[in-house]
């Protein structure tokens, strides 16, 4: 028996290895050829539909990883409330990164939404998520969140390249980023550590999901590492609720299917095997996940109710514990207009602050002529109106009027501060049961006067920065204009100048206050040891886990799209080799 037991354990370390370096694709073999077939919601048969292995709710960042990589062994459906990246040069193209954010239509890519804090942001409804919609940037999560987190660190370290060979460039970096790189290091934000992906204190250039034409590659691509027999991807399928068993005498409720709309408006309803280990994910991000769930009847019994949802199990802390960054930006205006670049170099700093930079914008025949890129009011990045004055109309009205400002105004770069995991928190709740609809989310930014305090420190960072050599070179010469005209074109452009008084604590405190935006790194919702458990399980029911950010208490690294994308694949080969292990009776 001891020795059946030995050979039954190391048959099961060759079968993991084996397993594990088979899903893996190295670059050369890895083609957008073998992305499976993107249907729509509605070619979902009503009859006889199928059961599966595997129901996946949100295509998204961690989502298609995940999907990708358990397809290779499971039947797999993969369901994506919005459409497809692919043909959308708004989403592909990084001339036109703005346009994307700023189309409100109901089916647009990116689906606003302002916080009661009066920040307006955006949430990704397309197959891809947010590595459809954001700035680009790669960087991996810090060693000690690895840590913290209770992750593998040896599976970390091979689902970071997977995701890396398959869809990340190195940056052919942008004057301005340049600019940005050797500012930070004369003012003190050293050592310089080269072209990196690892999170080290200093200044870096990190990777991008843009290649060296500005096309933009995605989490999508990566659903051509799985295998499109077993992956079924249905587009345009609003998941109303998650369908459980709570038959008497079952110890919790399982999750057994979800019902769906598709682009019609006709629902239907999926559902997974007889098998005990298939499961129902939610990857719809840290705004949708938390939602998913209340509207499935799992949170504050209280407010279900209120909204007459039958309690499947009462949690309180669901939608609890929500938090942006909060950014800042500063305007330089510069003697000639600057190449378009979003975010290539990154300052981190030993005070919990990142230091970044975005300049110029397209001229592409699509792109909107006068506009401040990643800054731009039209994608609600209203930095000189004070967050409880915000609206979508001063949004547009900014976009009507700034016609007649000269073109000088839009000539220049921003320099961006943030705030590396605040420690001010919000929630989350239900406005109404139309999972279309945005919940109530609320982040209180600069609550905790931590937060505040690293506010000033990056801001006077900045001002460092701004006093290099390089920097004074860029800067345009305003002879021309009176600083009173320079300050009010600012204030009409929608850009902040730097503050007069830096050393104004105080004065500073409020110019965070007033001038915080976002950069859309929102987290929370679903935290392990209250919503989910180590394994992200959802506490209380089974057949139920939720993998994607709203798990984070904190967001991971300088930018979180590079981890969130290695936790799906890390999730998906967890999930398999525990799986194989139950399989062989280990």
């Amino acid at each position: 028996m001891a020795a059946l037991s030995r050979r039954a354990v190391f048959l099961f370390k060759v079968l993991a290895c084996l397993c594990f370096f088979g899903f893996s694709q190295g670059k050369k073999q890895f083609t957008l050829r073998n992305l499976p077939p993107l249907q729509k919601a509605s070619s979902f048969p009503t009859a006889r539909p199928g059961a599966y292995d595997y129901i996946i709710v949100g295509g998204g960042t961690a989502g298609c990883p995940l999907a990708a990589t358990l397809s290779l062994k499971y039947k797999v459906l993969l369901l994506e409330r919005g459409g497809s990246p692919y043909g959308n040069r708004n989403i592909s193209y990084m001339e036109n990164f703005h346009i994307g954010l700023m189309n409100m239509a109901p089916d647009s890519p990116a689906q606003v939404f302002v916080s009661t804090d009066g920040v307006i942001n955006a949430r990704a409804r397309v197959l891809g998520g947010g590595t459809c919609i954001n700035a680009g940037f790669y960087s991996r999560a810090s060693s000690s969140f690895v840590q913290e987190v209770g992750w593998d660190e040896d599976l970390v370290n091979k689902s970071f390249p997977w995701v890396e060979e398959k869809i990340v460039q190195w940056p052919k970096i942008a004057p301005w980023q340049a600019a940005l790189r050797d500012g930070l290091i004369q003012a003190g934000v050293s050592p310089f550590n080269g072209y990196t992906y690892d999170h080290i204190s200093g200044t870096k250039v990190g990777g991008t999901i843009f290649d060296e034409t500005g096309y933009r590659h995605t989490a999508a691509d990566l659903l051509a590492s799985g295998d499109p027999n077993n992956l079924r991807v249905l587009l345009h399928a609003s998941v109303h609720k998650i369908v459980f068993n709570s038959r008497q005498g079952r110890l919790k409720p399982r999750a057994i299917g979800v019902q769906f709309a598709d682009e019609n408006g006709r629902l239907h309803q999926a559902f997974l095997n007889n098998n005990r280990d298939s499961e129902i994910i939610i990857s719809a991000g840290a705004i949708g996940s938390p939602q998913l769930l209340l509207l499935s009847g799992i949170g504050p019994k209280n407010d279900l109710k209120n909204h007459n949802i039958p309690v499947v199990l009462h949690n309180k802390y669901v939608g609890k514990g929500m938090a942006d960054n909060p950014m800042n930006s500063i305007f330089i205006p510069t003697k000639s207009p600057p190449r378009q670049s979003l975010i290539e170099t990154v300052g981190i700093t030993e005070a919990g602050v990142f230091i970044e930079a975005s300049s110029g914008f397209g001229q592409s025949s699509e792109s909107v002529h006068c506009h401040h890129g990643i800054m731009s009011a039209e994608i609600g990045q209203l930095s000189t109106i004070p967050p409880k004055q915000r609206t979508l109309e001063a949004a547009q009205k900014y976009a009507h009027t700034k016609l007649n400002l000269p073109k000088e105004v839009f000539q220049g770069g921003f320099i961006l501060e943030k705030i590396d995991g605040p420690r001010s928190t919000g929630h989350l709740v239900l406005t109404d049961t139309d999972v279309r609809n945005n919940p109530a989310v609320t982040f209180n930014y600069f609550s905790h006067p931590e937060d505040l305090n690293r506010c000033v420190y990056g801001i006077k960072t900045i001002e460092r920065i701004l006093k290099t050599n390089l920097f004074s070179e860029l800067a345009a010469n305003v002879a021309g204009f009176s600083m009173e005209r320079v300050l009010n074109m600012s204030v009409q452009a929608n850009v902040n100048l730097i503050p007069k008084h830096t050393n104004d604590t105080e004065s500073l405190e409020q110019f965070c206050k007033d001038t915080v935006i976002t950069i859309w790194h929102y987290h929370g919702g679903c935290h392990v040891g209250k919503v989910v458990d180590q394994h992200y399980r959802v506490l209380g029911v089974s057949g139920l886990r939720v993998v994607d950010g709203s798990i984070f208490s904190k967001s991971p690294g300088t930018n979180p799209q590079a981890t969130v994308m290695m936790m799906g694949r890390y999730m998906g080969v967890k999930i398999l080799r525990e799986r194989l292990g139950r399989a062989a009776g280990i």
